[in-house]
């Protein structure tokens, strides 16, 4: 059985789908920046000052308590207020305008760093802010040498980074870098100033191995490879520092090689566990390289020995022939002299046996 639907029904449920779709209706929406802390005001688009309107912020109504008549006053605004904002026209719910608020901070004085890990190939500039601002920033760094502008090739990732090959070797001028950056709240750059040779700073040697030494409790072999990223250590030849501690004592022992991809710990402790690492330089100019990934070995130590089958039968054989051995001469005199005796008088006993024997069977 049908039931007929009220006509007031259809115009009731039509008028909610057309606020819904109007509240839904896609606008394109604008971008407005907001300091962390401070206050912020949204204007509705071209819409009067004087006129009625509501606002949500990611379509949840807000408060009428924040409104300065069509304006959204939000006040000491934290990174939770970052959001879609909405205006509607209250009589017809017709969206008026709509803002995306993003809260952040202008940026800090950038960090900025270059370091040749391939000389003499060229160089690299890395950065980073020292606190995110929370909102998109934009870098733009120069490089000069002797007034020359330099092309700093930046690297698809990471992003902070660009690299800069050098033009003129053992050059006596400074290299001059300028890092500037810059979001919708401000700006800040940073200057740094440099000779060729400073910057140089290899890469950790790859590769350490450390190994027991056989029949030598107190050594360990150390081998070390290269960085790959030294390009000719011909020319460029590196020496190396060799730091090693056993893991019960916090104290590192130290030594420096002029050259060389090996080494021999003549003075580690028997049968103790040693931690050991290894550092990198240019023989000339530079700084020492950061201390390579972290390897582990303990010195040789003798295996306690076991015996085998035939050595313990041996050793039962000779035990068990030792129980029979006549240890003193006098002793067996004596026992041969109470066999004897005994003898004698058994033979007196079995006499006159056997005559009885004979007397019976006649």
């Amino acid at each position: 059985m049908s039931f007929p639907v009220p006509s007031t029904c259809y115009v009731v449920l039509t008028a909610v789908v057309v606020v819904y779709a109007q509240r839904h209706s896609q606008q394109d929406s604008h971008t407005q920046y907001a300091q962390l802390g401070k206050d912020v005001t949204l204007q509705c688009g071209s819409v009067d000052k004087d006129a009625v309107v509501t606002w949500t912020a990611n379509n949840t109504d807000l408060d009428a308590s924040h409104l300065d008549g069509s304006w959204l006053v939000l006040r000491h605004v934290d990174l939770s207020h970052s959001g879609l904002y909405s205006c509607y026209e209250e009589s017809s719910w017709h969206l008026k305008y709509r803002v995306n608020l993003r809260v952040g901070t202008p940026p800090k004085e950038p960090v900025l760093m270059c370091r040749s890990n391939n000389y003499p190939n060229g160089f690299y500039c890395s950065w980073h802010l020292p606190s995110p601002t929370y909102i998109p920033d934009t870098f733009n760094i120069t490089v000069k040498h002797d007034s020359k502008e330099i092309v700093c090739e930046k690297d698809a990732s990471p992003k902070n980074r660009c690299y800069i090959r050098y033009l003129h070797l053992f050059s006596t001028k400074k290299y001059k870098v300028t890092l500037t950056v810059t979001n919708a709240l401000g700006r800040n750059s940073t200057t740094i100033s440099f000779d060729e040779f400073a910057i140089v700073k290899p890469d950790p040697p790859e590769n350490v191995v450390a190994k027991p030494i056989p029949n030598n409790p107190r050594r360990l072999l150390v081998t070390w490879q290269y960085p790959s990223t030294w390009p000719d250590p011909d020319s460029f030849p590196l020496k190396f520092f060799l730091r090693y501690r056993p893991l019960i004592i916090d104290y590192w022992q130290h030594v420096e090689l002029s050259d060389g991809t090996s080494h021999i710990i003549t003075d580690a402790y028997a049968g103790k566990e040693y931690i050991i690492q290894v550092a990198a330089k240019d023989n000339e100019i530079g700084t020492w390289s950061d201390w390579s990934v972290a390897v582990h070995a303990t010195p040789w130590t003798e295996e306690p020995k076991h015996l085998t089958t035939e050595a313990q039968g041996a050793e039962t054989t000779a035990s068990s022939t030792s129980a029979f051995v006549v240890h003193s001469t006098t002793k067996a005199y004596e026992s041969d002299k109470q066999a004897d005796s005994g003898a004698v008088a058994i033979s007196w006993v079995a006499g006159p046996v056997l005559v009885a024997l004979g007397i019976h069977f006649i």
